[in-house]
């Protein structure tokens, strides 16, 4: 046998840090996984599945465009090995579908496997690949296999297949099978994971906590919660409860129920348990759940099918007989159906025909699928790879950790939507030239290859979507062409190591160069020919001199790859605007959208908008939390105010007023300087030595953790009740009590020394090794004088709808203070230039040397254990404080395929019945695929009407005035404006004073444009047809200063 390895186990190293070379297969819980690259992956999977996953092995047959994909994906996400086998020499096809794979390994004649091998295994240091190029045929011991916990095939016969799998489920346990296709404008996914298949966790949701207003003693009873807060539970889950008064049986004990509503449930009998009093939190419990799969041979005959487009359901068997019949027709023939030729057509059509008969439920056989299967079977479409890639590798995960629901079992994706126009086209469109567009140009026609290498686009964001679109561009040819085609990008940010778990043309080489350019340079390792300019700044209001209205309208399709709704929203507006075509999608863990916005078509991004997310009270954070995510966010705010905030205020302030002298003499002669109070107590309070510093940190221990306690509890005894004669302290609501300094408690340790050594950055103070020893700090720690809590009378705000105040007054006595304190400062040579500076720290969640994060997760456990909130660890800590999104290299492969689906479409100008939104969570799994929302029409009034896409132009001349714009709208568009608009700007309102006279004024002296402004884009609103009524809006006119040469 010929085996092949990237390299040795020694090299390879292991999957975890800090575990010996030489033993790397260890205890689970012995194993630390290397967070600063696979920290954004955790927070989909978890650790339990992540440990699962680094000690697995895994076979996979065929590194073809659909086999690169798989391997690329389930590297990055770090199985323990991977061994690809393929016994195919690269040819010229390859350079087309296989994004690995380049011309010198088709000269050099080099087998597939060996020639991607090196390339897949620098996606991840941590995991083993190997290479194998022995024959796997009918006549193979398949013995070898029993090493791999998952196999997975692809360009394998059916026959062959067929006897892996019976292999593989036969072993015990069962070795998970999955088999993958892509034969032209059709892909196919297969699993089988043994008879029984266990799950632990169904979803990766977290278990939702539901507080409780109210449980009956009935039979069943009937649980209420608070309302406004819906439970988002389904029937036949299990919750678990605690902290319930009166009825207290409940907690601890765990309940199956049933939804009465979207805010009840019941849970069985408790008409003999005491009656409620108040509280009580109800925590879902997720249970694990098995599946059963059945055997290739058996699913085929009878298969179950995940239905992705509820417009076509009988599309999956469809396509599944139509597959079928080409592997027959494989069998029989020894070769796919020739391009275009109608009687292998025919023939395969037969088969389907006679197959048809053989399953159970006779499904009828669709002659044009068929057809379009037989004729594009040669091809081969690289982004229809990418989508059934995504999710295949997606099963290949949840086979070897046993996390998230598998596909059950079989799914069809195809792109048979594009097939109407194709028919017009002769056979010789389709046909081969020798070139590395072939097996495109098998599936689309030489035509559309030729419109995707003239193609303009404009990629925004060269993340993990970004990477694997400009993938897709590369074999796709677009903006190739030889006199027209541009691929544009940009992004601003720099790439760090958490990039390489999922932004594949990244490698720890680049770490700290910037996304776009280095993207660009490994896009034309891909395919040379690529023409593509890069940029590495913002596309917002502040860039509307690079990106400008001539820059969108030179572009043919924008294709964003962003990771928030701000930068989705303006770019749309742009696309609108100028009339282009934008193709929007997006990630957050194993969930994923795609959209496509066509002009004149479609709705654009923002037509819908989604439902704000919901703030934290004020007061909840500053007194009442209730979920350790409000005592994260409190943290958070804490280290903002503290270490960012004041410091730059601080420092913006002595900018202002250069010297202590002279603000001392401005406030004595009674001058109010803005925030001097807050920045001389700073001064006054400022620590100068590391003692200094940790005796900071003691006192604040002691004014957050404990005296904030008393104060509440001074305000709000216990015993408090509300004016109805209810408990002020009862759910949500938690008391507080106070924390006792612990020197010896390492959460009370840590948060001292976090604070400590974050103060003395901001305050300049240096520090050493033996500063940070444990001798150290008790020495420094049992000398300070804590001060004793003293009561105050100050109003707790306990108004969920109130907001934080801008500015808390400062007292007549708190300035007699700060003219104290800054006089006691100067004559103490302490408000020197030195003194007078600080150094705000930016968070930065991503650097664990740094104690940011540390500083948090100890202030929030330590908040959380004032109000008895069950405590997160730092790992949970960090998501919601850095407010990281979860993403995985899966989900953003099979999008991106997606979007370059949508792209051929919007290429050829197909009509809007063509094009697909998808929404996707392969957890589940679920695809689901619909249709675009058409575009809306706005009635005006007398018949005018117009669309978001509609822009009416006027052209002026230097002269013209606004009555003569208003005047040109009405002979030209039949309907005079009574309002006129320029961004916020109000150029004419006729009830606002003054606005009258406007209308004698030339629309340059009103627009004030730039020298180069050739025109401005204007809202226009008409008089309702009855009075009281709001004015009617119309569309933006475009305004054109002078005629323009036509």
């Amino acid at each position: 046998m010929r085996w092949m390895s990237a390299t040795t186990a020694e090299e390879v190293g292991c999957f975890f840090q800090g575990v010996n070379k030489s033993h790397c297969i260890m205890a689970a819980d012995s194993m630390e996984i290397d967070d600063a690259l696979y920290s954004r992956q955790r927070y989909v999977l978890g650790d339990t599945a992540m440990q699962k996953m680094a000690q697995s092995h895994v076979f996979l047959s065929g590194i073809g465009g659909l086999g690169v994909e798989i391997a690329k994906n389930i590297i990055l996400a770090g199985v323990k090995a991977l061994t690809v086998h393929d016994t195919r020499q690269c040819t010229k096809w390859d350079l087309g579908i296989n994004f690995f794979i380049h011309e010198d390994d088709i000269t050099s004649q080099r087998n597939r496997a060996e020639a991607t091998l090196h390339r897949i295994a620098e996606l991840n240091p941590y995991v083993h690949v190997a290479a194998s190029t022995v024959p796997l045929d009918e006549t193979t011991d398949l013995s070898f296999l029993k090493q791999y916990q998952c196999v997975i095939l692809t360009e394998v016969s059916l026959l062959l297949q067929k006897k892996i799998n019976d292999f593989c489920h036969a072993q015990q346990p069962p070795i998970k099978f999955i088999s993958a296709d892509v034969y032209g404008m059709c892909s196919r996914l297969f699993c089988d994971f043994g008879d029984e298949f266990e799950v632990l966790d169904t979803t990766g949701e977290e278990p939702k906590e539901i507080f409780i207003s109210n449980i009956t003693q009935s039979n069943p009873g009937i649980v209420t919660c608070l309302e406004n807060h819906p439970h988002r539970l389904e029937t036949g889950q299990f919750l678990t409860f605690r902290e319930v008064n009166g009825m207290s049986c409940l907690n601890g004990s765990t309940h199956q129920i049933t939804v009465v509503s979207p805010y009840s449930f019941s849970i069985g009998n408790t008409s003999d348990m005491e009656p409620y009093l108040h509280g009580g939190i109800a925590v879902q419990v997720k249970t694990p759940k098995t599946f059963y799969f059945e055997r290739l041979e058996k699913q085929i005959t009878n298969p179950l099918c995940l239905v992705a487009d509820f417009s076509k359901p009988q599309a999956p068997l469809q396509i599944h007989v139509a597959m079928l019949a080409l592997n027959h027709f494989q069998e029989n023939f020894g070769r796919r159906p020739n391009i275009g030729c109608l009687q292998d057509a025919e023939e395969m059509l037969k088969i389907a025909m006679s197959i048809s008969e053989t399953l159970e439920n006779k499904p009828q056989v669709n002659g044009d699928v068929v057809k379009w299967l037989s004729r594009t079977a040669q091809g081969f479409l690289a982004p229809l790879a990418a989508a059934v890639g995504g999710v295949a590798s997606q099963e290949v995960l949840k086979a070897v950790t046993g996390k998230f629901s598998p596909l059950q079992q079989w799914l069809y994706i195809d792109m048979l939507d594009i097939v109407t126009p194709l028919e017009k086209m002769g056979t010789e469109e389709f046909l081969p030239r020798g070139d590395r567009y072939d097996a495109l140009r098998a599936c689309i026609g030489d035509s559309l290859c030729q419109k995707l290498h003239d193609l303009n686009v404009f990629l925004v964001g060269c993340g993990a979507i970004g990477c694997e679109m400009l993938k897709n561009f590369a074999l796709l040819g677009v903006g190739t062409g030889q006199d027209k085609g541009l691929v544009t990008i940009t992004d601003p940010d720099l790439i760090e190591k958490s990039n390489l778990n999922r932004q594949f043309l990244f490698r720890p080489h680049h770490i700290q160069k910037p996304k776009s350019y280095t993207a660009a340079e490994a896009t034309l390792n891909i395919n040379p020919c690529l023409k593509i300019d890069s940029y590495i700044n913002k596309v917002c209001p502040a860039t509307e001199n690079t990106y400008s209205d001539e820059f969108y309208t030179k572009q043919d399709v924008i294709v964003t790859a962003l990771d928030n709704v701000e930068a989705r929203r303006y770019i749309d507006s742009r696309c609108v605007a100028n009339l282009r075509p934008l193709i929007d999608s997006g990630t957050m863990g194993t969930k994923g959208h795609t959209e496509v916005i066509v002009p004149h078509l479609t709705e654009s991004y923002n037509s819908h908008r989604d439902p704000p997310e919901e703030e934290i009270p004020f007061c909840t954070l500053k007194s009442f939390p209730a979920a350790i995510e409000h005592t994260i966010q409190w943290a958070r705010d804490k280290f903002e105010s503290s270490f960012s905030h004041k410091p730059s205020l601080f420092n913006k302030f002595w900018q202002t007023y250069p010297s202590a002298e002279e603000v001392l003499q401005r406030i004595k002669s009674g001058e109010s300087l803005e925030g001097c109070f807050h920045v001389i107590k700073t001064l006054s309070r400022r620590p100068r030595s590391w003692t200094q510093c940790v005796e900071l940190a003691r006192v604040k221990f002691e004014k957050y953790f404990s005296h904030k306690a008393l104060q509440l509890l001074h305000s709000f005894p216990l015993d408090t009740r509300l004016k109805d004669g209810s408990l002020f302290w009862q759910s949500p609501k938690r008391p507080p009590f106070p924390v006792k300094f612990e020197f010896n408690d390492p959460l009370h340790y840590g948060f001292i020394v976090s604070a400590a050594k974050l103060f003395a950055t901001v305050y300049c103070v240096p520090f050493t090794e033996k500063d940070l020893s444990e001798e150290t700090l008790l020495k420094i720690i049992s000398a300070v004088k804590v001060p004793e809590f003293r009561p105050s009378n100050k109003v707790v705000q306990t108004d969920e709808t109130a907001r934080k105040p801008d500015h808390i007054p400062v007292s007549s006595e708190d300035e007699r203070n700060a003219i104290f304190q800054l006089e006691k400062s100067i004559q103490s040579n302490e408000a020197l230039e030195n003194d007078l500076q600080m150094k705000p720290i930016s968070f930065e969640k991503d650097d664990d040397s740094n104690g940011h994060v540390d500083f948090i997760t100890a202030a929030s456990n330590l908040r959380a254990k004032m109000y008895n909130i069950e405590p997160a660890d730092r790992f949970k800590t960090k998501r919601i404080a850095g407010k990281i999104i979860p993403a995985i290299a899966t989900a953003t492969a099979a999008v991106s395929g997606l979007v370059a689906l949508e792209l051929i479409k919007v290429v050829g100008g197909y009509p809007a019945d063509a094009y697909k939104n998808c929404f996707l969570n392969l957890a589940i799994p679920i695809m689901v695929f619909t249709e675009t929302a058409e575009v809306r029409r706005t009635e005006i009034r007398n018949g005018i009407s117009f669309t978001i896409w509609d822009r009416w132009t006027i052209y002026g001349k230097e002269d013209f005035t606004l009555l003569d714009f208003i005047n040109a709208v009405r002979e030209k568009y039949g309907i005079e404006p009574t309002m006129v608009v320029q961004g916020v700007k109000m150029l004419y309102v006729p009830v606002m004073p003054g606005h009258i006279k406007r209308l004698k004024l030339t629309m340059q002296k009103l627009v004030k444009p730039s020298a180069d402004k050739k025109y401005v884009d204007l809202t226009v609103s008409f008089a309702p047809e009855t009075d009281g009524e709001e004015d009617l809006p119309g569309p933006p006119v475009r305004y054109y200063f002078v005629q323009e040469d036509n």
